[in-house]
């Protein structure tokens, strides 16, 4: 078997930023099943910061982060049937690797990029925009006439949740923390923004729905807002927790839930959905075909040097970042 050589960012240790290192790694060729991807464009989640700090230790150190890339395929392993080399295609999905010019991953794990998408977009799109896919469609379906709470409303997930949540027919609240972001998000389908350092969220939206409160709500935060978000809900609403900016939500007593209105809490993850060809078929293509038409825009206002990734990483945390993140390799 042979390998080849490529630059990559490698974890020898869990912590902040500056683990991140930058080296030579050794890819060999792709297995039965399996593409050679060389990256163009690779995208940043928070879930990366988690897996660089250890709250989602990876498998062993040292080791690479980054669960989401755009490219073209140069390689392919016995079985593969359903792609070729030169074929453009985009992933969001395990193992952990992206942050890398190359790199090799199942072919099941892949989609093709349409010609009306360009890397660029791809590789900012799919974790975020299948976790909006599986919000919006799935955990709670969002129907027409529904009223939701986004917190992050200016973040990735959050500027594709409003549009798409805004096509769907749905009156859109959002939290932000700036005017500048209250601006981005009203711009991308927001009805409502809540500048969250300033005023009582919870009280806010009571204010806004007459005290009956939302459908659902959508939080990424966490630690913060976990108690507030539930304090949104109209009778029998949905708290959907998906995320841990602030920190893990505490320990709660679930007698609270019936006290509040029978409200339901559930903690899903992307991968729990799109597990298979199939479903990371079905949401992908459902979430390209709004951004082909233009339905839904992706908004890249960030782009790094893969080498450079520690800022990238630092400017994250710090909530510096609008939109969407691209790494260049």
């Amino acid at each position: 078997m042979s390998c080849v050589t490529c630059k990559a960012i490698v974890l020898h240790e869990y912590g902040g930023p500056e683990v991140l290192k930058y080296e030579d790694v050794e890819v060999n060729d792709p297995g039965a099943g399996e593409i050679r991807i060389r990256h163009t464009a690779i995208g940043l989640n928070f879930i990366d910061v988690y897996m660089r700090t250890g709250l989602y230790p990876l498998a062993a150190l040292p080791g690479s982060i980054g669960m989401e890339g755009a490219g073209v395929i140069e390689a392919i392993g016995e079985n593969v049937s359903d792609y070729k080399v030169g074929d453009r295609v985009a992933y969001a999905s395990p193992p952990p690797g992206s942050y890398a010019q190359l790199r090799n991953i199942g072919a099941d794990r892949v989609v093709k990029i349409p010609d009306a998408i360009d890397d660029k977009t791809a590789a900012a799109m799919m974790l975020q925009g299948m976790t909006a896919q599986y919000l919006l469609r799935q955990t709670y379906r969002v129907e027409k006439g529904d009223t939701i709470l986004m917190h992050a409303a200016a973040g990735g997930v959050g500027l594709i949740v409003c549009q798409w949540a805004k096509h769907l027919g749905a009156t859109v609240i959002g939290t932000v923390g700036s005017t500048e972001k209250a601006e981005l998000a009203k711009a991308h389908g927001c009805d409502q923004t809540i500048l969250y350092r300033d005023v009582n969220f919870k009280d806010k939206i009571m204010d806004l729905t007459d005290g009956v409160g939302v459908n659902v709500v959508y939080d990424s935060i966490g630690k913060d807002t976990f108690m507030d978000s539930l304090g949104s809900l109209k009778v029998r609403g949905t708290m959907v927790t998906y995320g841990n900016a602030s920190g893990p939500v505490a320990p709660f007593e679930p007698g609270i839930l019936g006290k509040m209105g029978s409200l339901y809490v559930t903690r899903p993850t992307l991968f729990n959905y799109a597990h298979d060809k199939s479903s990371i078929t079905a949401m992908a293509t459902e979430l390209m075909e709004l951004v082909a038409n233009r339905t839904i825009k992706i908004e890249i206002h960030q782009e790094y040097d893969l080498a450079d990734v520690g800022q990238a990483h630092q400017d994250l945390e710090n909530r510096k970042t609008t939109g969407s993140t691209i790494l260049i390799p």
